[in-house]
């Protein structure tokens, strides 16, 4: 697929994976085609979301893989690459490039700090090794090594680097990086913040994981803020922001397959050692999908 402006709802897929470690071919195809019917803009395979850091590399190339082949050029898929070092965030890159992909969502991981030069480093390399639309993620909660507010600045020369989706649930923040880096970077929301907050003061939509479970509303959420309907935008996300309270309560991975289980998808459990949503939450995310028309 020709690149044209990333907007509007990007779902952060799950991973399937089975008790042996296998990737679920049909679950995900099945989601992928009615994520697409249900009218998203795009799909993000291996987010924090699709638990890229308990995958190991083939299970990660195959998830990819299977995202590609599914979606068939109907929408962008913009896979994550995640890595502590350049040698291996450029093979990713370059492995997902080849698979079809038409962006990358880059993603510093760190066990050690990394100085700000060092994070310009990883992501400019991570940028020119593909000629491909780079979205920079950052997320201050999780992030040993994050982007900060000078280092998008500077990225934000790098040609190919042209959105960013922030997990800050610093509303302010975004403001600022929309101030910095005008046009050069356009800006992605994520659940951590209020979705049609963000698309008001400029933002082109959301990348996360309750879009997974809750495709048409954010669907049409985003078009109410794209029709300037305030109103009604602010009404429906109200609704929505309940699926958003509970994502940010259990652990993410869980909460979402646990949805997902909930409307007959036999996505299984996040990876060990990582636990399945409790009783309580399973019956928490139900009531929120049952009044989100959901189920």
């Amino acid at each position: 697929m020709a690149h044209t402006e990333f907007a509007g709802v990007f779902p952060y897929l799950v991973s399937p994976i089975d008790a042996q470690g296998r990737v679920k071919e049909a679950v995900l195809t099945r989601l992928v085609n009615d994520l697409v019917a249900a009218g998203v803009h795009g799909l993000t395979p291996l987010g924090s979301t699709g638990e890229f850091a308990y995958l190991d590399r083939e299970q990660r190339h195959h998830i990819v893989e299977v995202v590609v082949r599914a979606a068939a050029g109907r929408v962008p898929v913009v896979a994550a690459v995640a890595a502590t070092t350049i040698v291996d965030a450029v093979k990713q890159v370059q492995s997902y490039a080849a698979l079809g992909v038409d962006g990358i969502l880059g993603i510093l991981e760190a066990y050690f700090p990394v100085p700000e030069d060092g994070v310009i480093e990883y992501f400019s390399a991570l940028a020119g090794a593909a000629r491909l639309p780079v979205v920079l993620y950052t997320n201050p909660q999780f992030q040993k090594s994050d982007l900060s507010l000078t280092a998008i600045e500077r990225l934000s020369a790098v040609e190919n680097i042209r959105y960013l989706k922030d997990a800050s649930s610093d509303t302010g923040r975004l403001l600022s990086i929309l101030n910095s880096v005008g046009e050069r970077v356009r800006v992605f929301s994520a659940s951590a913040h209020i979705p049609a907050c963000v698309m008001l003061i400029g933002g082109v939509g959301w990348m996360a994981g309750p879009a997974c479970v809750v495709p048409r509303a954010s669907v049409e959420l985003y078009k109410l803020c794209r029709m300037g309907d305030w109103t009604s935008a602010m009404a429906l996300q109200r609704r929505l922001w309940k699926m958003n309270r509970v994502f940010a309560k259990y652990n993410l991975a869980a909460c979402i397959k646990g949805g997902l289980e909930l409307q007959g998808y036999d996505v299984g459990p996040p990876m060990p050692p990582q636990a399945p949503l409790s009783e309580a939450g399973r019956e928490e995310v139900k009531a929120v999908l049952a009044d989100l028309d959901a189920l």
